[in-house]
């Protein structure tokens, strides 16, 4: 099965009737998509109670990747927010239970900054915070080529393999060492997640830039390159019993277009909003 969806829920406007309130969009996206990525519990673990508050507005089978607080993955700047380690992680746990009891926590991602290379130490990271989410299922993205470079692919497959971890597919640009290739394997025979960032190279590595996550991800996939991944996530399909694709390319507003692009190319039904006709003048008397 393949399902897709956004990064986020808020910012994609042409998916609601006009002037549709924040708190209705979640339940507005859902008629669209089947699976979304939750990014603001990258910057804040969101409280239970709200998780459990968007388990009950979405329908069943619907699924939410939850990204992981930046305090984990070694992106936080500034004062953390928690004494230690064990209050971080618990503090995540106890966010997605609402979200694991209701069926519909597809994953933790944990996407790892580009500074973030294959050594001992981060591998050792790497089975300590698996460890720490035994019994939660979790994604796992890379941003620094040393992973998949040709003498430690094979190796960095198997490791995800052995550990439990879902597998993040990336595509993006290929802008040096912060990014990497398009690695198009299976890990979990349950799941797999795409992640589909853009192809805006000269974008990529501008995170001096004050409006780099703007720029990063301002992107339209041209239809010749949303062929490719028809193909690829219908292999990825036979390698596992799921696949989300979600689509990050949101800076200009691209990703719903996208994706409902893909979802035809794949024969699946794409939900539209109604069209509201005009009255015309004539109608204006028939009452």
């Amino acid at each position: 099965m393949i399902v897709i969806g956004l990064a986020g829920w808020g910012d994609h406007d042409p998916l609601y009737p006009p002037g549709t309130p924040a708190k209705d969009k979640l339940k507005g996206y859902a008629r669209h998509f089947a699976i979304v990525e939750m990014d603001s519990a990258f910057y804040a673990v969101q409280p239970p109670d709200r998780m459990a508050r968007y388990a009950e507005e979405t329908p069943e089978g619907f699924g939410f990747v939850v990204k992981a607080y930046q305090g984990m993955t070694g992106h936080l700047r500034g004062k953390p927010y928690y004494e230690n380690d064990n209050d971080m992680y618990g503090s995540l746990r106890d966010s997605l239970t609402p979200l694991r009891e209701a069926g519909k926590l597809t994953a933790a991602l944990f996407q790892y900054p580009p500074w973030f290379d294959c050594t001992k130490e981060n591998v050792r990271l790497l089975r300590e915070t698996k460890k720490r989410m035994e019994g939660f299922p979790c994604a796992l993205e890379f941003r620094h080529q040393s992973w998949f470079v040709p003498e430690m692919r094979e190796r960095t497959l198997a490791f995800m393999r052995d550990g439990g971890w879902i597998h993040s597919v990336c595509d993006e640009p290929q802008a040096g060492i912060g990014s990497i290739p398009i690695v198009p394997v299976a890990t979990s025979p349950d799941y797999t997640l795409v992640r589909l960032h853009g192809r805006n190279v000269g974008g990529w590595n501008q995170s001096g830039n004050a409006n780099w996550r703007a720029v990063r991800y301002l992107y339209d996939y041209k239809e010749s390159e949303l062929d490719e991944w028809t193909a690829i996530v219908r292999r990825l399909a036979e390698q596992s019993r799921t696949v989300g694709v979600i689509f990050n390319n949101n800076s200009g507003g691209h990703a719903a277009g996208n994706a409902k692009q893909l979802m035809r190319m794949l024969g699946q039904p794409v939900y539209e909003l109604p069209v509201v006709r005009a009255p015309e003048q004539l109608d204006l008397f028939n009452i």
